[in-house]
């Protein structure tokens, strides 16, 4: 029981959390160049240079 309470509590709040550290959308498909040094979107072709802390968590669209 007290692991339902938990799971009932724990589901929500991680989804909520992961709502407002990221603004990617469905759209957003990042791919490395590394030739280039640059992560690009598949989607809308946006680009940011690479960082080495992984896949970029913000959507070009529109912005680039």
């Amino acid at each position: 029981m007290p692991v339902l309470f938990l799971l009932l509590l724990g589901v929500p709040a991680y989804f909520i959390w992961r709502h407002r550290s990221t603004s990617l959308t469905r759209d957003c498909r990042w791919r490395l160049d590394r030739a280039g040094g640059v992560w690009r979107c598949a989607a809308c072709g946006g680009a940011l240079p690479e960082s080495g802390e992984g896949a970029p968590r913000i959507c070009r669209k529109n912005h680039s």
